[in-house]
């Protein structure tokens, strides 16, 4: 099933960094219409859940306090082959790995502090957005 929808979230090191403008510039400026935004703040039982598929990995318990540690800005992001596009737009998870011109390799610190989070398919997109987003905050 592919949809035209991904979810991402700026981060707390961005938020924290003052990236929220230049990165919300480089989503529009790649052609993604933004349908859905807010600034918000994950609970640590919040950021457990929404990352509960790495809940054996080792380094769950350090994502979980690190994305609960400050504000972040959820957003859902509508265009043609969005998971896929934003996926290439953010660029690799480890910033030093990071192509030219991603927002990983311009605004992240390291790997664990990376800036932005993007959905890996179509039905996590669809997952996450919701997790964040009631319907009628999704436009």
């Amino acid at each position: 099933m592919t949809t035209n929808r991904t979810f991402t979230m700026i981060k707390p090191d961005a938020v924290a960094n003052g990236h929220i403008g230049n990165i919300l510039a480089m989503i529009t400026n790649a052609g993604f219409r933004i349908v859905s935004l807010k600034l918000t703040q994950l609970t640590v039982a919040d950021a457990q859940a929404f990352y509960a598929v790495h809940a054996q990995r080792p380094f769950y318990g350090e994502l979980v306090d690190f994305m609960s540690s400050g504000p972040i800005v959820a957003a859902i992001l509508e265009k043609e082959n969005a998971v896929a596009d934003f996926r290439t737009l953010i660029g690799a998870t480890n910033p030093a790995e990071a192509a030219e011109g991603t927002i990983r390799k311009l605004y992240a610190t390291s790997m664990g502090e990376n800036a932005v989070h993007g959905s890996d398919s179509d039905e996590n997109a669809a997952i996450e957005g919701n997790f964040h987003f009631s319907g009628r905050e999704q436009f």
